[in-house]
């Protein structure tokens, strides 16, 4: 077809659920997903502690993921300005089944006298803060640690954060160990007990929970955490290094040996629960009535080069420092899955003080069936039923150089600052109407996103506003790097001044030594806050 035909469809209003009824609901065992349909930047001012984030702009990709299973319990929160009942049109028509509108939105919540958080991934930051409180794990600031360094004290410096992180900003000499790949591959990187082991990442949670995942785990050697991370050395003046490539290998056979000695007695402390790929072939034929959640806590390099069906690569380090980006429905199954079950025991173990109450290591599951290579599937809502007209990067070049199309980009606001389409509009999805008044149109209207794939979804909405043919970017802004066309930079031609992300303290461009001071702030006050909310259901288990 040579344009979007694909209708918009309206569907009946979802259910209201009141404030009171919501919070008895997260309390009644059963499972239940509570998502944010704002887009993440007004969610980071103001959201509930239990709120998943999925912006209606994204909400498509995000949810197979966060909430695989089409007869969840689903709540959606909004600013009561209608958005939550649009997000609940396109779930109903992908066929979820128990769709609610939290009345009144967050606000409600606030009104109604519970807990209202700023910032993303906030369970996790908390629980981070809850560790450090619970279980004493010893802390050292940057001036302390570059003393040591300086007077050529045994030192190691173990960074908990993943290679692209770590890559751009990190401690000098420090080498990139992420998260769960510590307990595993630490052994054989931190020499004679006398060495002092430090970990650190760009904050706080990293920090903590990787130092007292060495301290679980028996380590011989003093471990602390680096007081605030890299933000912390970065505040004391230190110089911080840039693209470092000092990787933690691979362990060898007696650091295998010890790792594994390690996780067995973490598994006996916090009750870790070992199940073997028959029982996970169940929990799946019940997925009509049970979520089950199968996470691949493998490195990502690892897991490209071989995993199972079905699996969602999930780092262990990630999975702990981010969990309401991989499973938004509560109390559902989580299975993990590695190749010696030292990563997905160091794991399951901080799952489960979290309070997730249904965590399992899958045995041997690796060697139980074929190997799939490269990236998992991605499954996008409703994305196979479209049919939309596609146009090549060159044959856009072709058109923009004539001045015949208007290109309207949905990327990310700092994404498409870095690098653009030249002479594209920027355009947030969820506000489309909107932002399609303030867009100087002229000829075809060409539709472009990081991959191609958040356009195409938002094709026939604007043909549909437009009522017009609209045309998107074969292979998205990739596609066109990939042809090297020129790129432009800059924050020109915004359609939209809505914050449509979070953006990390190391990555503002403006005050970032006061967002990095707001930020430590911030984690370290965490604690209060979710000492007065009921809730949190954190375990903490005494030595």
């Amino acid at each position: 077809m040579d344009a979007v035909t694909h209708a918009v469809r309206r569907t009946r209003s979802a259910p209201a659920i009141s404030a009171q009824k919501l919070k008895r609901l997260l309390h009644d065992g059963g499972e239940i997903a509570v998502l944010d349909v704002r887009e993440e930047g007004m969610f980071a001012k103001r959201h509930m502690l239990l709120a998943a984030t999925a912006p209606l702009s994204q909400l498509e990709l995000r949810m197979p993921l966060l909430v695989p299973r089409r007869s969840t319990r689903v709540v959606l929160v909004d600013d009561d300005d209608g958005v939550a009942q649009r997000a609940a049109e396109v779930l109903t028509r992908n066929g979820y089944t128990d769709v609610s509108v939290l009345t009144g939105g967050v606000g409600a919540w606030a009104a109604a006298g519970y807990e209202i958080y700023s910032g993303v991934n906030v369970p996790s930051k908390a629980f981070g803060e809850f560790v450090e409180h619970h279980y004493q794990t010893p802390r050292m600031d940057a001036a302390d640690i570059k003393a040591r360094v300086e007077r050529g004290e045994k030192i190691v410096i173990l960074d908990s954060r993943p290679l692209p992180e770590y890559k751009k900003v990190s401690i000098p000499g420090g080498v990139d160990c992420p998260g769960a790949e510590l307990a595993y591959r630490a052994h054989d990187l931190i020499g004679t007990p006398d060495t002092l082991v430090v970990v650190n990442c760009a904050g706080r949670t990293r920090s903590i929970i990787g130092a007292q995942s060495l301290i679980n785990a028996g380590l011989p050697h003093r471990v602390v955490a680096l007081k605030n991370g890299t933000m912390g050395w970065h505040l004391a003046g230190y110089k911080v290094a840039k693209d470092q490539d000092l990787i933690a290998p691979p362990p060898t056979a007696t650091g295998l040996r010890k790792a594994r000695e390690s996780a067995a007695r973490v598994a006996k402390r916090f009750g870790v629960q070992y199940i073997n790929v028959a029982k996970v072939t169940q929990f799946a034929r019940e997925m009509d009535k049970r979520t089950l959640y199968v996470f691949d806590v493998r490195s990502p390099e690892e897991f490209a080069e071989g995993h199972l069906h079905s699996t969602v690569s999930a780092p262990g380090g990630q999975l702990v420092q981010t969990t309401d980006s991989f499973a938004a429905t509560r109390n559902a199954r989580i299975c993990l899955v590695d190749d010696h079950g030292v990563r997905a025991t160091m794991t399951a173990s901080w799952l489960i003080q979290m309070g997730w109450k249904e965590v399992y290591v899958v045995k041997d599951a690796l060697s139980s069936g074929p190997l799939m290579k490269g990236a998992a599937p991605v499954e996008v809502l409703g994305l196979a039923k479209l049919r939309t007209e596609m146009i090549a990067p060159a044959a856009l070049a072709r058109e923009a150089e004539a001045g015949s199309v208007t290109v309207i980009d949905f990327d990310s606001k700092p994404r498409y600052g870095e690098a653009h389409i030249p002479g594209a509009w920027h355009a947030i999805r969820a506000n489309l109407a909107a932002n399609l008044t303030k867009i100087q149109k002229t000829g075809t209207i060409v539709l472009t996103s990081a991959d191609g794939i958040l356009a195409q979804l938002a094709a026939p909405e604007a043909a549909q506003i437009l009522n017009a043919p609209v045309k998107v970017v074969a292979g998205g802004t990739a596609a066109w790097k990939r042809e090297n066309l020129p790129l432009e930079a800059g924050l020109e031609r915004l359609s939209d001044a809505s914050d449509d992300v979070w953006v990390k303290a190391h990555d503002r461009t403006e005050n970032r030594e006061q967002a990095m001071k707001d930020y430590l702030t911030w984690e370290v006050d965490l604690i209060t806050q979710i000492g007065r909310d009921d809730d949190v259901e954190f375990r903490h288990f005494p030595a």
